[in-house]
């Protein structure tokens, strides 16, 4: 039996705090709950399945929060924001995040995209656990190496930080060299579900490039097919 799932939320509103909380220990979780983003930087540990921080807090934002969370821990990351604009969207991807969730959003929404990332994340973690073979276990390609234990990129000496869902993109075209994508079919192959028609995997596939210093006029990793998609060679 798979254990409980722990969930830590950050809110610097009482009443919402309270609310996430006892939504999500009524669908089981464990949740720990924190008052801005840096209580919730120093509550994160490796035994954390999923984060969900409010954007605008004091102390400590959640985007500044995700940064810091980021740099040890690798667990999804969902934001919740008042701010619908792609700019926003694009800050909190480039902040750590896995999912977006815009305000006011329903209860069955949220423990929708809960529950999705939370299974996709362990069905993943299951495979992965799954790889016995040690040549399987890191992933080359040109000068990037791929820990497919720790779930981390590095190049050279130089560890770069993907968050899951970027990990997970970059992974997936590596494994499947010459092969091209098109954003329906990443989504299908990362999220495991039907796409839903916005431009998340194309945020997402911009900060891969972003971080990875590649220019998507001459990229050297990953390359565009013109009305088709992506693909790396």
């Amino acid at each position: 039996m798979d254990k409980k799932a722990k969930i830590l939320i950050a809110d610097d509103e009482k009443e919402i705090r309270a609310v996430l909380k006892i939504l999500l220990e009524e669908e089981g979780y464990e949740v720990t709950a924190a008052e801005d983003g840096r209580q919730a930087a120093d509550l994160a540990d490796a035994d954390t399945d999923l984060y969900i921080l409010d954007v605008n807090m004091p102390v400590m934002s959640g985007f500044a929060a995700a940064r810091e969370i980021r740099k040890t821990y690798y667990a999804p990351v969902i934001f919740l924001t008042a701010y619908s604009g792609e700019t926003d969207k694009q800050m909190g991807f480039d902040a750590g995040a896995d999912d977006y969730i815009v305000k006011p959003f329903s209860n069955a929404e949220l423990l929708m995209r809960v529950g999705a990332l939370l299974r996709r994340s362990r069905e993943y973690a299951r495979q992965q656990y799954n790889v016995r073979d040690e040549s399987d276990r890191e992933l080359c390609y040109k000068d990037l190496r791929l820990d497919r234990d720790g779930q981390s990129l590095h190049r050279g000496d130089e560890r770069i930080a993907l968050t899951h869902t970027e990990y997970r993109i970059l992974e997936l075209f590596i494994l499947n060299r010459k092969k091209i994508f098109s954003l329906d079919n990443i989504y299908a192959s990362v999220w495991e579900e039907e796409a839903v028609g916005d431009t998340t995997i194309m945020v997402h596939i911009k900060n891969i490039r972003k971080k990875l210093g590649d220019d998507s006029r001459s990229p050297k990793y990953i390359r565009t097919a013109w009305g088709k998609g992506y693909y790396v060679d």
